[in-house]
């Protein structure tokens, strides 16, 4: 019999199990069908999740459904919003509710929320992305009057961890972001009327229009709620509430109604110890204060009451007090005492915009320094109206000997203010400075200024300023960064703006400096996450000049030295405009390598590369210090090393500059003008000119004369292009052209216009056989290629069929020469013949003459003929026989007797 009962036992348990382990996977395709069809058929939005998981042993008796990725996305108007997410949701139930239909309400025990985000969100337009309920699906009622609803709740308890909730108005500018919230409960909400205990934890932001009144405030809650569903009210029974570290007490009730909600909730400090104000700090800043000393007294006292609708708000009154109090923290030397508050917050009419604040005293002192501040704020929620006075003394680094201030502020200096002011935000925003009423003076001494847009920090001797009703007088600033000392005095034209807005600094100033050296704005790019390791490598350690952002000014600066790069540049003079990241300069004037220069241009830094854009005007400039110096000069010609003299020279240029603020030569474009004084040439600092001795020996590169060379370049796609130009010497012109790239390789033409007398012995003796020395002026075009690089040159020429077309030249000019002078000879012999026919007058004129032509062309022989008739017709052949000998380079025997 027993073993009979085991067996029934253990075959009912296996049924069991059977059944716990068939009918999940039986209703799991339900469950989801269920849930989804329930839900997107009331709603404007789509329901969806990656898998429903049901299980019957989890959370035995009762069945466990868990939803996985679950969302739910907006329509229009909000189309493709998410409003709400989840990784995962876990639902408690009864089994036999999973075996309802669709139609029938299901009754919902546990609900666990993990890792949700949910987005609330209203339009200018007054549209809400959380209204999705569809039009015509009011809840309608059983036969027994109750309404009718797709789940009920009849929770043992709830949970929601590391949630995010967003509260967006985009009409009023409002954002509320709470996250890392983890809220939890328990009680029946089955009944009408119960008790449900809540705790919550989370840390809360809230911002308007722009201005943040918390950042990430910690805030924890105990709270026991009661619930009358009936009045639909929730009523606060026992509350514990912490803001950072402020503990608070708070009762009242919160009523929803068809239309608005009823709230009447007040709130104090549960006692009265000064250590609740350092609580109001967050505690970062604040640090831990536990073990902090205190006297005195610090109350909160408020009081919220109303309806909440969409235009009103409920009316609150917010008051915060400490008489005579002090405090001091037990690792730090100095102590704050007489703190005085008086402060309240107040909105009396449920109107937002309605809201203001009144600091009626606000004062503490640390030693012998004292602040006091008194300010009546009102429209806080609209165009905020600021009415103030402030006045004291105080030694910045006693702050941080008695606050736990962050290292890195490095607090120096003496404040001294008595200053009172009257403006509103929408004048500020608005740049109506004239609406704005401030008075008084400030003074800073011996304080530091450290910024991301600065490589180093800046040390602030003396500052004064003058407020008047418009503008603010900089009586004085001078100050200190790295090398670079600086004195300035000014007006600046919106203070306020740059205080409250984060505008820029705008106005006018004079600045004055001994040195200013430009490394001293060089600050490190910070690294791109994206970058790789091999590129971040490449960047490490590199630093980039930035134009800082926040200026807006012009300056008139003179500055005895300013240094660039590697340059000294003296008396320095010019206004400088800088604004959105961009330096203008105009008319600056410097000494600079014995000379002057001025530059007028424009520099900017915002895009990723820095650029230039510049007109550079310099007069008697040391050539050899110029092109030592100027990396720039360096390549505009290959013989820039060898030069000494001075220069004149126009520019205009642009192109980008690399990190040390020096231009990148491959990107420059533009144009020179250049002048040459008095220079001289050092051929053995030239390879080039070595290179032209060497293969022009005539030619002594010492004696050409530079003096007054003017010369025309241009700059682009990183090469150099030379307008083509003359150079003398002794009396051979030389013209050139040509172009050199910025990596100093060479391509030019140098064409010499060389008289034969230059072209060697062969020549010279030609000429000398000619017997015409004139042929040695002759001149004949000799051209000298020249290529490869500055350092390592190649020069070819043309000499050797120069030459040859030289002496073809020559003699084909002695040839028409002798030709000529065959015509002078017979001319001149024609007419000594007709003056010896005159004088005969025993013979015929005609037969005198035919017999003359004759003998001269070399005819028959006259026997009857004189002497001297012969001897002139025999220096012509004489001659005739010379010249050409002299051009085939030997004689030849006389064949004529």
């Amino acid at each position: 019999m027993k073993k009979k009962v085991l067996k029934i036992t253990g075959i009912t348990l296996l049924i069991l199990l059977a059944i716990s382990i068939a009918v999940p996977l039986f209703l799991q395709g339900k469950i989801e069908e269920i849930i989804k069809t329930k839900v997107n058929n009331s709603i404007n939005a789509t329901l969806d999740f990656e898998d429903a998981d049901l299980s019957l042993l989890k959370n035995f008796p009762n069945a466990h459904v868990e939803l996985t990725q679950l969302s739910l996305i907006n329509k229009a108007p909000f189309e493709g919003d998410t409003l709400f997410a989840t990784s995962k949701i876990a639902l408690s139930m009864s089994i036999k509710e999973l075996f309802k239909s669709a139609d029938e309400p299901i009754v919902i025990k546990t609900l666990d929320v993990d890792e949700a985000k949910l987005h609330i969100k209203t339009d200018v337009e007054g549209n809400a992305n959380y209204d999705i309920a569809k039009e015509g699906n009011e809840p309608t009622s059983d036969p027994t009057g109750d309404p009718d609803s797709s789940f009920t709740l009849n929770m043992d308890s709830y949970a929601i961890n590391n949630t995010e909730i967003v509260y967006e108005d985009m009409a009023s500018g409002m954002l509320l972001t709470i996250i890392e919230m983890n809220h939890s409960g328990t009680g029946d909400l089955s009944l009408e009327k119960s008790e449900l205990k809540t705790l919550t934890d989370a840390l809360v932001s809230f911002e308007m229009d722009g201005t943040k009144y918390l950042n990430k405030n910690k805030i924890n809650l105990d709270a026991l709620i009661g619930i009358d569903l009936s009045e639909n009210k929730y009523t606060f029974l026992e509350n514990k509430a912490l803001v950072n570290q402020l503990p608070l007490v708070f009762d009242g009730f919160v009523k929803v109604n068809e239309e608005n909600q009823e709230v009447d909730i007040a709130f104090k400090t549960p006692s009265s110890d000064f250590k609740n104000f350092l609580a109001v700090i967050p505690e970062t800043y604040a640090g831990n204060i536990e073990n902090v000393q205190t006297t005195g007294n610090f109350e909160v006292n408020g009081v919220f009451k109303g309806v909440v609708d969409e235009e009103h708000i409920p009316t609150f009154k917010i008051a915060i007090n400490s008489d005579n109090a002090s405090f001091k923290f037990p690792d730090l030397p100095k102590s704050v005492r007489n703190v005085h508050i008086d402060t309240e917050i107040n909105n009396e009419t449920g109107i937002t915009e309605d809201t203001y604040v009144d600091i009626n005293r606000l004062s503490f002192a640390i030693d012998e320094d004292k602040f006091n501040l008194k300010a009546k704020i009102r429209d806080v929620m609209g165009n905020t109206k600021v009415d103030a006075d402030m006045d004291g003394r105080i030694n910045l680094a006693n702050i941080s000997q008695a606050y736990p201030v962050p290292d890195d502020y490095n607090l120096k200096g003496i404040l001294n203010a008595d200053v009172s002011t009257s403006f509103d935000m929408a004048s500020l925003e608005k740049k109506q400075y004239q609406n704005t009423k401030t008075s008084g003076k400030a003074s800073l001494t011996g304080f530091e200024y450290a910024s991301q847009e600065l490589k180093n920090p800046v040390a602030i001797n003396k500052a004064a300023l003058t407020f008047n009703p418009n503008t603010v007088t900089l009586d004085s600033f001078e100050g200190k960064t790295g090398s670079t000392d600086f004195a300035a005095k000014g007006t600046l034209t919106n203070l306020l703006g740059f205080m409250f807005n984060n505008e820029n600094i705008e106005g006018r100033f004079s600045l004055n400096s001994n040195q200013f050296a430009l490394y001293d704005f060089m600050v490190e790019e910070t690294a791109d996450e994206n970058l790789t390791k091999t590129e971040e490598t490449t960047i490490a350690g590199e630093e980039r000049i930035k134009i800082p952002s926040f200026l807006d000014c012009t300056i008139d600066a003179t500055a005895n030295t300013v240094i660039y790069d590697n340059l000294d540049l003296k008396n320095v003079k010019g206004t400088l405009v800088i604004k959105d990241e961009t330096a203008t300069v105009n008319n600056l004037t410097s000494d600079l390598f014995g000379g002057t220069m001025g530059l007028s241009g424009a520099v900017s830094t915002k895009q990723e590369t820095s650029t230039f854009d510049v007109s550079l005007g310099m007069n008697n400039f040391n050539i050899g210090e110029s092109f030592a110096g100027l990396e720039l000069f360096k390549v505009l010609t290959p013989l820039a090393s060898a030069l000494t003299g001075k220069l004149n020279s126009d520019i205009k240029i642009s192109g980008n500059l690399k990190e040390d603020f020096t231009p990148n030569l491959a990107t420059i474009s533009g144009n020179l003008l250049a002048e040459l004084l008095s220079p001289k040439l050092d051929a053995q600092k030239a390879p080039l000119v070595s290179s032209l001795d060497n293969k022009l020996n005539f030619l002594d590169t010492k004696q050409i004369n530079l003096d007054g060379l003017k010369t025309a370049l241009s700059f682009e796609n990183g090469a150099v292009k030379v307008k083509p130009f003359t150079l003398k010497y002794k009396d051979i012109n030389i013209n050139v052209d040509g172009s050199h790239t910025f990596d100093r390789q060479m391509q030019y033409k140098a064409t010499l216009d060389v008289p034969a007398k230059y072209l060697g012995a062969e020549v010279n003796k030609l000429i000398a056989q000619m017997n015409d020395q004139s042929l040695g002026e002759v001149t004949i075009p000799v051209t000298a290629n020249i290529g490869g690089s500055f350092t390592n040159p190649s020069v070819n020429t043309d000499m050797t069929s120069s030459v040859k077309t030289l002496t073809g030249k020559l003699v084909e000019m002695q040839k028409q020469k002798l030709v000529s002078q065959g015509k002078d000879k017979a001319k001149d012999l024609l007419s000594d013949v007709f003056k010896k026919d005159e004088a005969d007058t025993t013979k015929t004129t005609s037969g005198g003459v035919k017999e003359a032509i004759g003998n001269i062309l070399g005819g028959k022989k006259d026997t009857t003929a004189t002497d001297t008739s012969k001897t002139e017709k025999d220096e012509v052949k004489n001659a005739a026989k010379s010249i050409l000998g002299g051009l085939l380079g030997k004689k030849k025997k006389d064949t004529v007797n």
